[in-house]
């Protein structure tokens, strides 16, 4: 397993994605991204459900698949065909370092291309299942999709405003979240083979990755007795650590220290405000929050966000307008990173990969495939008559 493309290190690797929705197929991009060949299979009638979902552009492809499935191969499959089948369970078994799947629990044992049946085949296989609730307990045969998620593990009861309805985070959190964890999975796994010569079996879960979130809300439980509730725009414990309404719009003003509350009260022309004894310490604000609270925006609502921040980031007070995501494309530093990326002339602009390697980011070199684009190069790859 050794890469010849210094930003693209998993360029010898093969991968089969038996994927569909948000969470196999965003693993399957991120190995795509650093340079894998990923071969998606779809079922020939409709494909991926995510090539209905989301807005579309003007050639009718999904906004929502192309993010989800640039730098992969797309085949079709028809698992209740007997000859396709055992093609696609020979491909496996020979041709693949690593299959990853989330379709629902059962299906790929009965079509034979579960882990059992293909890492007794190849050994060296490294196998990732993707599941909804994991692979045991008394929800695993259920399906999942993101919001239940949110909801199931409390997500929703810390998130939005009091007295406010139940609000899902808007990106798909614990869908991108499975997948970056699959992918950690499977890059350890690829490690150990390199060491030891043996695959493994790779197991995550959405139900998994939205309890990993809640970390710091089971030790609260344990701490105060009682379930932490929703903030708004506050961190539990740090304050002032919020968005504020300016005369044009909302800033985050992040002060959660004495050092940096001394700083904004000098901002806010109220330098007498860390002796007040009800502000004196971080924990004396966040217990008296609405009272500081009350003093603060009368007085940031009177000036212009950016007059704001200039004037914060002059006196080393972190702040950020709340922006939305036509601002944050048009930004200078989103832009100046390089990461919103257009892998073709004139083709849309699709977010490239997080990472860079020795000061390069892995370029996005093609947008997602058309339905089985690639049936017929990758059997000819596979029967050598490419």
């Amino acid at each position: 397993m050794t890469a010849t493309n210094p930003d693209k290190p998993l360029a010898s690797v093969r991968v089969v994605e038996i994927g569909t929705s948000v969470a196999a197929p965003y693993a399957g991009w991120i190995l795509g991204a650093l340079g894998a060949d990923v071969i998606k299979v779809e079922r020939p009638d409709g494909g991926d459900d995510a090539r209905q979902w989301g807005n579309m552009f003007p050639d009718g492809t999904s906004t929502t698949f192309h993010y989800l499935n640039s730098e992969k191969r797309s085949i079709t499959v028809d698992l209740k065909d007997e000859a396709q089948r055992e093609w696609l369970q020979d491909f496996c078994k020979t041709q693949a370092d690593v299959v990853i799947q989330n379709l629902r629990p059962g299906h790929v044992d009965r079509y034979g291309v579960g882990a059992g049946d293909l890492t007794a085949a190849n050994p060296r296989l490294v196998y990732c299942n993707l599941w909804p609730f994991g692979n045991s307990g008394p929800m695993q045969q259920r399906p999942g999709y993101d919001p239940l998620m949110q909801a199931l593990s409390g997500i929703m009861s810390v998130t939005g405003e009091v007295g406010r309805p139940p609000v899902r985070v808007g990106p798909s959190m614990i869908d991108m979240g499975t997948g970056m964890w699959c992918v950690v999975g499977i890059l350890s796994a690829l490690y150990r083979r390199e060491q030891t010569g043996s695959g493994c079996v790779v197991d995550a879960s959405l139900y998994e990755t939205a309890l990993g979130w809640m970390a710091n809300s089971v030790p609260t439980v344990q701490a105060t007795g009682k379930s932490p509730g929703r903030q708004g725009t506050t961190a539990r414990g740090m304050a002032p650590y919020q968005a504020y309404e300016c005369a044009d719009g909302y800033l985050i003003v992040a002060a959660p220290n004495d050092r940096l509350f001394e700083r904004l009260c000098g901002v806010l022309g109220h330098p007498e405000w860390p002796q007040d004894p009800r502000f004196e310490t971080n924990q004396n604000r966040w217990q008296n929050l609405a009272e500081l609270n009350a003093l603060m925006e009368p007085i940031l609502k009177t000036r212009a966000r950016d007059d704001w921040r200039q004037a914060l980031d002059e006196a080393g007070v972190p702040s950020a307008p709340v922006r939305d995501a036509e601002e944050m494309m048009g930004d200078p530093q989103s832009r100046a990173l390089g990461i919103i990326q257009r892998p073709q002339e004139g083709g849309p602009e699709l977010m490239g990969m997080p990472l860079s390697f020795d000061g390069v980011r892995p370029a996005l070199t093609r947008y997602a495939p058309a339905l089985g684009e690639h049936t017929a190069d990758v059997k000819d790859e596979d029967t050598g008559t490419a």
